[in-house]
């Protein structure tokens, strides 16, 4: 496994301590936050997630330092690709670095799935691309994940979304994921080659693990083989931690503290598919020599995320939900997260994997 500083300390394991300082940011001081993120403006009245820090076994993360940062990546190119996790990254990305100078929106997609900022005064550039999938797909499904009809994924076939604009990235935060666990139909060489859980559709069951180990493969196999070589950092699997149901079946995520290790083990499908990411991880990294090593890095954000039950939207995805009913039935968010909050941590680790370099 290359960590980056691995001869040192593995980064990824460790625990949750007090940290009386509480967040970089907040609401107030940033205006990146998307509604179902401010958890604060929408009415969470619990703190206490907000004062923690990651500290790994054996070696200390640095908080993110703006200024640092921004200095490092002047006259580059940034892109953030995936999913709306990614997307929940990207704010907090955005979030950090408004502290040393404030983002200008240069670009955005009818539904601002895709944005561009722009940091004039250092001529840096953040693209978040939407791409749930990161391969050609054609997406059968409104905002509130109601579909009318089975996703196609192209398994064979890069989107062209982020593939297209390629050539123009100096480093990549990749990362894919729950969109995998949806219905789909799979094709390869535009034939339908089967399926992940249509029983009206008579097509072979593949699983999700087939298309994301496929998709991984593809992903990979790209970064590896082009001339161009940005740094790519690939986060791996967020867990979620809905308790007591489902997103659509009265789940909640109400706990105020973080587990403490071995307390949680995450569910079977975390597992799954993070054996898939570090296992396509690796052998692209074996197959891609020891010269272009550097190339790609591996943001394993599992077990951090994993032990952070208390930092997700819960019932404040929406605007003070219990205003007209304090017992009123609302649906949670036990997938995304609050900012501020523990997924700030994410980007003082991508901090310290680029910097120690």
């Amino acid at each position: 496994m290359h960590y980056g500083n691995a001869d040192k300390c593995n980064l990824f394991t460790g625990e949750w301590i007090p940290n009386p300082s509480g967040p970089a940011y907040t609401n107030e001081s940033c205006r990146f936050i998307e509604s179902p993120q401010n958890c604060m403006k929408n009415g969470r009245l619990d703190m206490g997630y907000l004062f923690w820090r990651w500290k790994p076994h054996g070696c200390d993360v640095p908080p993110f330092n703006a200024q640092k940062f921004m200095d490092v990546m002047r006259n580059k190119t940034w892109a953030l690709i995936g999913d709306s996790i990614l997307r929940n990254h990207a704010q907090s990305l955005i979030c950090l670095l408004s502290k040393a100078e404030d983002a200008v929106e240069i670009y955005h997609d009818e539904q601002y799935k895709s944005r561009t900022w722009r940091f004039p005064s250092h001529n840096f550039t953040i693209s978040l691309i939407w791409s749930p999938f990161l391969i050609k797909a054609e997406i059968f499904e409104n905002d509130d994940g109601e579909s009318k009809s089975e996703n196609r994924l192209h398994l064979d076939t890069l989107d062209d979304n982020w593939a297209s604009q390629y050539t123009s990235f100096d480093y990549m935060v990749v990362s894919g994921g729950q969109w995998f666990l949806k219905t789909a139909v799979y094709m390869e060489n535009n034939t339908v080659v089967g399926c992940h859980y249509c029983p009206k559709l008579n097509l072979s069951e593949l699983g999700y693990e087939y298309a994301y180990s496929k998709t991984l493969n593809l992903v990979f196999h790209f970064v590896t083989t082009s001339e161009h070589k940005p740094i790519v950092i690939y986060r791996t699997w967020a867990p979620d931690h809905f308790e007591y149901g489902e997103w659509f079946s009265g789940g909640v995520c109400n706990r105020t503290a973080p587990y403490k290790a071995g307390e949680f083990d995450g569910r079977e499908v975390d597992h799954v598919m993070r054996k898939i990411e570090l296992e396509e991880f690796n052998r692209a990294v074996a197959l891609d020599g020891t010269e272009n090593v550097a190339h790609l890095k591996l943001l394993d954000t599992f077990q951090l995320s994993l032990l952070r039950p208390d930092a997700h939207s819960g019932p404040y995805r929406r605007f003070h939900p219990f205003e007209k009913d304090k017992n009123a039935k609302v649906q949670n968010d036990c997938l995304h997260w609050c900012l501020p909050g523990a997924i700030d941590s994410w980007n003082d680790l991508i901090m310290k994997l680029i910097l120690d370099e």
